[in-house]
């Protein structure tokens, strides 16, 4: 027998979905966090089995994942960033893939996103606005030659010291992610911003809201409909519609 809260859950979903098949083209827009790739085997951040919980040595891995930590102990950076922040074997789960169905279906505008895995493109998601960067990107920091994750991964095997090294001019190859203490992409920024200001429906997912600028993109949001799905509470569960206590898969199923 369903609980009352089962039930509750079921009937928010319903309403959901009912709003989203009412909502003109191209006018949803879906802002998410790491709760959206949860599914696909990627840990979150601020859980109690986030990524920062984690032990990895001395060093919080808030630190680890700064500029000036990049800049300073480049092996140490590169050491956990390839054990802790990539995922190469993940896939896109069922969010991913409903949401690739709602922008082919013209209901949805573009996915904005704090996520670096690239899951929603691997998905089919054409207009998907990386607020953080790509783990999928990479450039050398000297004579900007790029490089996919399989080149990354491989600069990474063949060095002595796991740094990634550029095989035209020998330079540190970076990832394309946003570290601490750097500034978002301002074209990125516009481009989620735009879509968020235009949308008559916001769906956020998957993100404890507390990490700015990102965070305070929900403000700008002036639509009829702000649903907020996420496990923990947020510091704007207040402002929306309607608040969903699950894993974001179990809400977008794919039809």
């Amino acid at each position: 027998m369903e609980t009352s809260a089962d039930e509750q859950t079921r009937k928010q979903i319903a309403q959901l979905w009912n709003w989203i098949e009412k909502t003109p083209a191209e006018r949803m827009a879906f802002f998410g966090g790491a709760g959206v790739s949860t599914e696909s085997g990627i840990p979150d951040f601020r859980s109690a089995d986030g990524l920062y919980r984690q032990k990895y040595g001395s060093t919080p891995p808030e630190e680890m994942i700064s500029r000036s930590y990049f800049d300073a102990h480049p092996q140490e950076f590169f050491d956990f960033y390839f054990d802790r922040m990539i995922a190469p074997d993940a896939r896109p789960n069922r969010a991913h893939i409903s949401l690739a169905e709602l922008e082919e279906r013209d209901i949805l505008d573009s996915v904005v996103t704090q996520n670096i895995d690239g899951l929603h493109q691997a998905a089919g998601s054409t207009r998907v606005h990386e607020l953080h960067g790509s783990v999928r990107r990479n450039y050398c920091m000297k004579c900007g030659r790029s490089y996919s994750l399989p080149g990354m991964l491989r600069l990474h095997e063949a060095a002595q010291d796991g740094i990634p090294r550029c095989e035209s001019c020998g330079a540190t190859v970076k990832p394309d992610v946003v570290l601490y203490e750097e500034p978002l992409d301002e074209s990125v920024m516009a481009a989620a911003l735009d879509s968020i200001s235009r949308a008559d429906l916001l769906l956020v997912a998957g993100t404890s809201l507390v990490v700015y600028p990102a965070a305070g993109f929900v403000n700008c949001f002036k639509g009829d409909h702000l649903i907020i799905v996420n496990r923990d509470p947020t510091p704007r569960d207040a402002l929306a519609d309607l608040r969903i206590r699950a894993n974001i898969g179990d809400v977008l199923q794919p039809r």
